[in-house]
């Protein structure tokens, strides 16, 4: 049997196919209100994780850590860049916003020249 979280964030059992069970997937600690913690699938996280030769262990915590920091990454970046879109009378973000945006903003140097 392997558990699998439910809509409302309650586990619940699951057989997999043939009886056996399935690996288990990494999932976000839980928190008092039963919501995520984490937008980002853990499973796709951990997958790009092991995709680097030079990591041989990440624990679950670790997995769970890159992906909120992936989040507030994104979260950072989009928000700069949609003040460089409503600069233009904008709405909707175009990549020429992203690129004012790590041009503008320091910590996005080492981006600059990776959208080209």
């Amino acid at each position: 049997m392997a558990a699998v979280t439910t809509g409302n964030g309650a586990p619940r059992e699951e057989e997999g196919s043939g009886g056996e069970s399935a690996a288990p997937q990494p999932q976000a600690p839980p928190n008092a209100s039963g919501t995520r913690l984490s937008r980002l699938p853990l499973a796709r996280v951990k997958a790009l994780v092991k995709a680097d030769p030079d990591v041989t262990l990440a624990g679950q915590e670790a997995i769970f850590i890159l992906a909120r920091a992936a989040e507030l990454f994104v979260e950072t970046i989009a928000k700069d860049a949609y003040c460089c879109a409503q600069q233009g009378k904008r709405k909707t973000l175009q990549r020429r916003d992203l690129d004012n945006a790590i041009e503008a903003v320091d910590e996005f140097a080492f981006l600059e020249g990776t959208l080209d």
